[in-house]
């Protein structure tokens, strides 16, 4: 399916997913009122059957409504409306977008640069062995397993096993994040060129590298998931071939 992509300021139409296309029929009805606030939204069977896609994607694009704190579930009751506008600070898991934010740039950012300085050469067979696997990785759900692993193995790579406790602690909020962000800001392929810069700074043993490509990285982060909030109102991350820093 081919829609435009006008959420994100383009007018040149894009190939989009199946699950992309159902959330932005269901966040458009909402933002225009179409859908009320404290409405049931249809059964997932009945979505699928107006969609013609599985119950699983019709799954995918409620949890992304609900991310963006547009619905709510109520168990054994259904997905009512919440919001005629999404959520400024998505839901994650336990955690929120900001609170992930601000946890991961006062650690993951100097981690990098222990990392770089302290890895040994088990970490830096792992480190390129993951990032050469998520780069040849076709399933999301495989990929982004890789990711949370990656970014737990950074840490390990610190020499400092507070590090590690901390991303595992929130591992399954990054999953929720990673997730969000490939379905909905396509940025697999730019989240595998910022991983890949990340661990040749390591691999050279450049603090100050290594630094940099964690700071640019958590903040290509915030800018799409700022685009997906607020479409319009961000600047995209740079693609490849353009100045990351």
């Amino acid at each position: 399916m081919v829609l435009s992509d006008s959420r994100t300021g383009g007018g040149t139409p894009r190939r989009i997913s199946a699950m992309e296309a159902v959330l932005s029929h269901l966040r458009d009805a909402i933002e225009r009122g179409e859908l009320a606030i404290g409405e049931k939204l249809p059964t997932e069977a009945e979505l699928g059957r107006r969609f013609e896609v599985s119950r699983s994607v019709v799954r995918e694009a409620l949890r992304a409504l609900q991310a963006l704190g547009l619905t709510v579930s109520r168990a054994g009751k259904g997905t009512y409306v919440a919001a005629s506008g999404p959520d400024q600070n998505p839901i994650f898991g336990s955690y929120s977008a900001r609170d992930l934010l601000e946890v991961r740039r006062h650690v993951e950012i100097p981690v990098a640069g222990y990392a770089a300085v302290r890895r040994t050469q088990d970490d830096v067979d792992l480190l390129t062995h993951l990032i050469g696997k998520m780069e040849r990785e076709s399933d999301p759900t495989a990929w982004v397993a890789l990711d949370t692993l990656f970014h737990i193995c950074v840490a390990q790579a610190s020499g400092n096993p507070v590090f590690r406790k901390i991303i595992e602690e929130i591992r399954d909020a990054l999953a929720r994040q990673s997730t969000f962000l490939n379905q909905l800001g396509d940025r697999r392929r730019q989240s595998d060129l910022e991983h890949r810069a990340l661990v040749e700074a390591i691999v050279g043993g450049s603090e100050g590298a290594a630094v940099q490509a964690m700071a640019a990285h958590l903040e290509h982060v915030e800018i799409t998931l700022n685009t997906i909030v607020r479409p319009g109102t961000a600047q995209h991350p740079p693609n490849e071939g353009e100045e990351t820093a």
